[in-house]
């Protein structure tokens, strides 16, 4: 056995099922003289299956050789022949989203000025393709990729593959290169061909027309780093589960707001429109309770160490709402203290500038817990350990 094994899962994608010799054992890892097992590389997981009925868990290339790791140890030896079995399912995905990232990229050529390729991987449910260009994500939406490469499957093309000197296929501009490190040293690269659409060095299993790609779901476009531009999609009944999560999650909020789907948008403006209408008109509301509240407190002052103090609860506000309110007003006393409670009891305090406000929560922290501080004429606190009507009866003694 001193032939080199052959890998054929590129070269004949659509074998599922195979006779082989077994050329090596070694504890779980079992070598072949040919193989229709895809090895994990270039984006694309490993295939999984059988050999001889043992459970394929992985497919690896090491120094040129196949190896397959079993999920026990095989109960075959060296020079006996085994049965292969691909799983046809993940094989078929493999082959689908393999070759939509070829149709999505040669989409990226039509909508990119400046473009290259700067990475693929192929998910239990979605795919994502990176472009090197300066583009922004932003230039192009979803629909426009998802549009361009459903166009090229429907077109049902010709995917063509075949060997090709390697120099000539580098001096290629046209020609994208996925393939591992080991085309620093190959004589030929194989080519995989859209016809009319992309040409890319790429040695991933591939379907024979556009057509059998099924539908393409073009998830998302995103910037997932400098000078990167990542396009994540699904494929076949991927694509299609996403389709219709979609228009049923689109068809429930159109029931919901009493609408049709083609008018949810219009319908959902108007809400947002109107639901920062409604916020504008609750801000003003609360700040006309709020300016009521501080003139009833205002109307009853008690008098502390000779000077005029207001002092009094205020609710359904923050403590920042209420410091900008008090700052934009005149203060009908020396001394104005509010408290109020979101989500912890705070206090609010200010001064005509006679009484240093950052004094009062000094006090008041000192009793209560808590802390802050701010200017001499209007400061705050927080983390009070008492309800504000216990502050309030503090201050305001009977």
């Amino acid at each position: 056995m001193s032939e080199q094994p052959t890998n054929r899962s590129a070269e004949e994608p659509y074998v599922t099922a195979f006779d082989a010799t077994v050329r090596s054992v070694d504890g779980r890892d079992v070598t072949l003289d040919e193989t229709y097992f895809y090895a994990e590389g270039g984006g694309q997981p490993a295939d999984s299956g059988t050999l001889s009925g043992h459970e394929v868990v992985d497919v690896r290339k090491r120094d040129g050789m196949t190896v397959h790791t079993l999920g026990d140890a095989p109960d075959f030896e060296v020079g006996e022949t085994v049965a292969g079995d691909v799983d046809a399912d993940v094989r078929t995905y493999s082959m689908r989203a393999h070759t939509a990232s070829h149709v999505v990229y040669g989409a990226g050529r039509k909508l990119f000025g400046d473009h290259g390729y700067g990475g693929f991987d192929i998910g239990t449910e979605s795919v994502r393709l990176d472009f090197r260009t300066e583009a922004d994500a932003d230039e192009v939406d979803a629909l426009s990729f998802q549009r361009l490469a459903n166009e090229a499957v429907w077109d049902d093309r010709l995917v063509d593959w075949y060997e090709m000197d390697a120099d000539e296929a580098a001096a290629d501009d046209d020609i994208v290169f996925n393939l591992g490190d080991d085309i620093d040293t190959a004589e030929t690269v194989r080519i995989v061909d859209i016809d009319g659409w992309d040409v890319s060095a790429c040695g991933g299993t591939h379907v024979a027309r556009t057509s059998e790609i099924g539908q393409i779901k073009v998830l998302g476009v995103s910037n997932p780093g400098a000078d990167l531009v990542r396009v994540e999609y699904a494929v076949g009944p991927a694509a299609l589960q996403q389709q219709l999560d979609e228009t049923r999650a689109a068809s429930r909020a159109a029931e919901t707001l009493d609408t049709n789907v083609t008018d949810l948008p219009k319908r959902a403006r108007g809400l947002l429109t109107e639901n920062k209408e409604l916020k504008t008109e609750l801000t003003d509301l609360k700040a006309e309770l709020l300016a009521a509240r501080i003139d009833s407190i205002t109307a009853e002052t008690v008098t502390r160490n000779g000077e005029e103090w207001a002092v009094g609860t205020v609710d359904g506000v923050g403590p920042n709402t209420v410091s900008d309110h008090v700052a934009d007003r005149t203060v009908d006393a020396d001394v104005l203290v509010l408290v109020g409670k979101d989500g912890q009891p705070f206090v609010v305090v200010a001064t005509d500038g006679e009484t240093d406000a950052n004094d009062v929560i000094d006090e008041i922290t000192d009793e209560f817990g808590g802390g802050g501080g701010g200017q001499p004429t209007l400061a705050q606190g927080g983390g009070l350990e008492a309800e504000p009507r216990a502050v309030v009866d503090y201050l305001r003694p009977e």
